[in-house]
């Protein structure tokens, strides 16, 4: 059995760190867990570039008795991601041990570091909203989300020919959530049955016109009027490529821990302030967003 020494504890507390921190930071995503997400445990540095993959466009042609069969050349297509943020939420502990035996304290440190970078990722991904141009933008400035307008964003995804197996999404803001969830055709049990009932009940919309609807604190909103971009969206229309970020040089005090789970991942970095005799922790990830297929979404203004 292995001694217990001060470089393999320093290890366990990294590791006990890391392994509270990425579940929380899923469960505080909403956009982050809809996107295309791609992630590798490869090195990588802020600036580089990821290259994804984009599935050419194929033609059938009518192979006539005695015929030959059409040779085409598609060209793959390909999306370019740069890696351009790197988020970092940092805070210090003054005795690691005794947060370390009362695992809530440890919660108390950990949850604030874990919202933040779930805000900045939630807030990189909605900026892209306004920049989905291959559709025709729906609905209007200062004006209420309607029915009307959720059917005519579903349509326009239906004849930009997003795949009917697709999910598709519909991320709305606060006053966008609200108006849709006071439509008596969808917030009356009598007229929508069960999801009517949760609309009333629980607060939650659920499905609406093909679409699960979403609401974020975090949907883009300017000019003026002021604008609301809130976004409808098939999971392929936005890529979020996340790399891992190296591990401290040795000898530098610091130990460094990785936490993955579901095509994403973070860094949590241990070193010690002798400024204020306290253990500092480090919350990082590496990660760059970018639209994969403009057709693919619709802004739903408001």
């Amino acid at each position: 059995m292995p001694s217990i020494t001060d470089a393999n504890l320093a290890n366990a507390i990294v590791k006990l760190v890391a392994a509270d921190a990425l579940p929380a930071l899923m469960g505080n995503l909403v956009m982050g867990n809809l996107v295309n997400r791609d992630f590798e445990p490869t090195l990588a540095k802020a600036g580089d570039t990821v290259n994804v993959p984009v599935p050419p466009t194929l033609i059938a042609n009518n192979l006539a008795r005695g015929g030959a069969v059409v040779t085409q050349n598609p060209n793959l297509g390909n999306a370019q991601i740069v890696l351009n943020t790197h988020a970092e939420a940092t805070f210090q502990i003054p005795d690691v041990t005794k947060v370390l035996a009362v695992p809530d304290l440890l919660k108390l440190y950990m949850e604030p570091a874990i919202v933040a970078l779930a805000e900045r990722v939630e807030t990189d991904l909605l900026a892209l909203a306004n920049t989905f141009t291959a559709n025709t933008p729906l609905g209007a400035a200062a004006t209420p989300l309607t029915e009307q307008v959720v059917d005519d964003a579903e349509t326009a995804l239906f004849n930009a020919k997003v795949p009917a197996s697709a999910q598709k999404y519909l991320v709305v803001d606060a006053s966008g959530y609200s108006a849709l969830r006071q439509n008596p055709r969808f917030s009356e049990y009598s007229r929508a049955g069960e999801a009517g009932l949760k609309a009333i009940i629980e607060g939650s919309i659920g499905r609406l016109k093909d679409f699960y609807v979403f609401r974020s604190q975090f949907v883009r909103k300017s000019g003026s009027p002021l604008t609301t971009f809130n976004l409808a969206f098939a999971k392929n229309a936005i890529g979020l490529a996340v790399r891992r970020l190296p591990q401290p040089l040795p000898g530098t005090g610091a130990v460094a821990e990785y936490a993955e789970l579901g095509n994403f991942g973070v860094r949590v970095v241990m070193s010690y302030q002798p400024d204020t005799l306290s253990q500092q922790f480090t919350v990082d990830c590496l990660y760059g967003c970018a639209i994969l297929r403009n057709n693919h979404g619709v802004q739903v203004r408001s």
